[in-house]
């Protein structure tokens, strides 16, 4: 069960998910110091029925070791999201009892700085959107789950004024009508020309899309969308509507 999104800073967290859950899927928040916020996008292998006991415990050691890595105010967040996903990774193994594939995005929100560090481990791109485009943030790991001492890198990214960070799950991008698929691609085009400003409207305007997309229900996955927009400065606006006003200007 997910913990009541946090309120933030500055910025907004938001996620939704298809009617009903198939999979694996998991997003949890954690608040974490006066600071700091953790969220998590999880996609454990498997049917929701064969997996509740690996999802219960993943998230029952986010919160633990979430709380306690990142307790004190000067903590380095690189090195304290790596240890989660080592904590995260014994826990799932441990669990399952078996190799099972966990891919997930988690990352630490510093509202003081706007920041965002992170690992990517094995899961679909998260997209960091900003007044530039939309820029991809690949994975920096492998999966959880598959390798007992597999360790990630851990990346940090900076959130200007009215951009976002958007995760989608699996079940997004491999949402399907007849023979083709969803992509990336598309979620990406979305993004990019919706005047989105809010975390809850950018996660209602991708999951209408799927649904506009499949025309039913998803049979195979799970349908999860995460997203982390920062606030536009006072007076300001979205951040690529100023910059095309600038380039008139000019």
């Amino acid at each position: 069960m997910q913990a009541p999104v946090p309120d933030l800073r500055g910025a907004q967290l938001a996620a939704v998910y298809y009617d009903h859950r198939i999979g694996g899927d998991c997003y949890d928040f954690l608040r974490v110091g006066t600071t700091r916020v953790l969220f998590v996008l999880l996609d454990i292998a498997g049917r929701v029925a064969d997996n509740r006991e690996i999802v219960s415990s993943a998230q029952t050691v986010f919160r633990s070791a979430g709380a306690e890595l990142f307790a004190q105010e000067d903590v380095n967040e690189a090195n304290s999201m790596v240890e989660l996903f080592l904590q995260l990774n014994r826990k799932i193994l441990k669990t399952a009892g078996q190799v099972c594939s966990s891919p997930a995005f988690a990352g630490c929100y510093n509202e003081s700085l706007g920041t965002v560090s992170y690992f990517n481990a094995g899961h679909t791109p998260g997209l960091l959107r900003d007044w530039a485009g939309i820029v991809e943030l690949t994975a920096t790991g492998l999966p959880l789950g598959l390798f007992s001492h597999a360790t990630p890198d851990a990346s940090i990214i900076a959130l200007e004024p009215g951009s976002a960070l958007v995760l989608v799950s699996r079940g997004v991008v491999e949402a399907r009508n007849r023979t083709k698929e969803l992509g990336l691609q598309k979620v990406k085009e979305t993004l990019g020309r919706r005047q989105t400003t809010t975390a809850q409207e950018i996660c209602t305007v991708v999951l209408n899309q799927v649904r506009d997309f499949t025309r039913k229900p998803p049979t195979d996955n799970d349908v999860t969308v995460l997203a982390l927009v920062r606030n536009p400065a006072v007076g300001e606006s979205d951040p690529r509507m100023n910059a095309k006003k600038r380039e008139k200007r000019i």
